[in-house]
């Protein structure tokens, strides 16, 4: 078939852009968790955006495929949204279960940290005490969540749709136009994983420079219970 004309691919490229970047800055589940988990865990910037530019890409490349298998098998855009709808209630299940694990694995450790006094009676009668804890050479607990927190997100935006990238691929797909095709795609993944980018980097630097006071204590279990939020708002409140 013969391309779409110039005027019908500007505004398929420019509808990619806006909705990329609406859906990104709309959507709390796309930029909070990085900026709290960041701030939680002691992330330099550059690891947050890191972790933040992984998991957009994947988010968007596991919506391409879907789109592309669609295509491929000619397959209904009624049935492909619906498939998107479900991969969205199962990635914000699986980032309010993540946040929640998160924090009772916070608030576990606190306590476990927690030193407490042992009282020792030797045999000539006389008694001291000591405090003692259970962190330090007991549980490294800290090290051990610390590689697995990235791989959480990065599992949760795999299943993480982009719900309005489809549509915008069966235009040019309708008409075999392969090069627009690869061009709406290729702006939407580049605003979506840009504006994912640039709120995560503002609020990360709001973030650092707040002074929490006494909440700084309790900073990850407020950060997973943040992140269960999110995805609680995404779930039932649909943004």
């Amino acid at each position: 078939m013969l391309p779409l004309p110039d005027a019908t691919g500007s505004l398929l490229l420019g509808s990619a852009a806006s909705l990329a970047a609406v859906h990104t800055l709309i959507g709390v589940d796309h930029s909070i968790p990085f900026i709290v988990m960041g701030r939680a865990r002691g992330w330099s910037l550059r690891r947050t955006l890191g972790v933040t530019g992984a998991c957009g890409l994947v988010h968007v490349s596991s919506s391409v495929l879907i789109g592309l298998v669609g295509v491929g098998l000619g397959v209904a855009l009624d049935r492909l949204a619906w498939l998107e709808s479900a991969r969205s209630n199962v990635s914000a299940s699986l980032l309010i279960g993540f946040g929640l694990a998160y924090a009772a694995w916070a608030l576990w450790r606190s306590f476990r940290g927690r030193e407490h006094t042992h009282r020792h009676t030797h045999a000539d009668g006389t008694t001291h005490s000591h405090a003692h804890g259970h962190q330090g050479e007991h549980l490294h607990v800290h090290d051990l969540g610390r590689g697995a927190t990235p791989w959480a997100l990065f599992l949760v935006f795999a299943f993480g749709p982009c719900e309005a990238l489809i549509p915008l691929m069966m235009v040019p797909a309708v008409d075999d136009a392969w090069v627009l095709l690869a061009a709406v795609v290729g702006v939407f993944t580049f605003f979506t994983v840009g504006s994912m980018l640039a709120a995560v980097a503002l609020g990360y630097v709001g973030l650092t420079c707040a002074r929490l006071g006494g909440f700084e204590r309790r900073i990850d279990v407020l950060a997973g219970l943040t992140v269960a939020a999110s995805g609680a708002a995404v779930l039932f409140l649909g943004i």
